[in-house]
């Protein structure tokens, strides 16, 4: 878990980013801190951003306008990579959220990581992964947008336990092999015990080092929630409260 931040920054690509997500990525971003900087850039005469003006007074977004002076170019990724830099070297904020889905910010995410701040990007599953694995995090939005519904629903949907059941679903419900391969990686590189066993937190934090790696991706909001409903492992909770998995095949 990162250590939580005083002032987080987020910064949104309208054209390029999910109106309908900006509750759960608030929530997310806590993670890192207080976001008080929130902006969201783009052409605000475009009817397509209607559903993010109908959203900024209430989550106290400040609208920064970009005309689209050249068709094919974008103001407002350099709009929002100006600001980006001007809040990295005025020292002003200690973490960046950056919700878009344009593999365009790959060089921006990794130069805030180089100043060592985190970044946390937020944007659909199809994004490239060049920015995926440029960001300190990447979180699937359409997937918390499905947890945070099966929350109030009560439980997970039947296609999410169904999936669970198979050995490990991606937010589509589908099968994913290459999680079972990342969690399996993580647990060989842990040290274990007699038995076999591998803390929790070792695992979860070489798992993390691959930036895409988010257990809110596959529609979990625990690690321990993951290995639970992956049958390749088996979960033992132990004195304490420490938690330790150890690969079954």
């Amino acid at each position: 878990m990162i250590k939580p931040y005083d002032n987080i920054a987020l910064l949104i690509d309208a054209d390029n980013a999910s109106h309908n997500g900006i509750d759960p990525v608030l929530t997310a971003l806590a993670e890192l801190g207080t976001v008080n900087i929130r902006r969201a850039y783009g052409n605000w005469r475009k009817q397509a951003l209607k559903g993010w003006v109908d959203r900024l007074h209430k989550y106290g977004i400040d609208p920064q306008q970009q005309f689209d002076m050249t068709k094919g170019k974008n103001a407002t990724d350099m709009k929002m990579t100006i600001d980006a830099m001007d809040l990295l070297y005025g020292e002003k904020v200690s973490g960046f959220g950056i919700m878009s889905s344009d593999s365009d910010f790959m060089p921006l995410a990794m130069r805030i990581r180089q100043e060592g701040l985190p970044v946390y990007g937020f944007g659909s599953a199809k994004t490239p992964d060049a920015f995926k694995q440029a960001c300190s995090r990447f979180i699937d939005v359409d997937a918390l947008i499905k947890a945070g519904k099966r929350s109030q629903g009560g439980g997970k949907s039947e296609e999410s336990q169904s999936a669970a059941n198979d050995g490990g679903g991606n937010s589509n419900g589908q099968v994913d092999e290459d999680l079972l391969k990342l969690l399996v990686d993580a647990y060989m590189a842990s040290s274990r015990d007699e038995k076999g066993f591998a803390s929790l937190s070792e695992v979860g934090k070489l798992a993390g080092n691959r930036s895409s790696f988010d257990v809110r991706n596959y529609g979990f909001t625990k690690l321990v929630d993951m290995f639970d409903e992956v049958p390749n492992f088996e979960v033992q909770r132990r004195e304490g409260g420490d938690v330790w998995v150890k690969r079954l095949r």
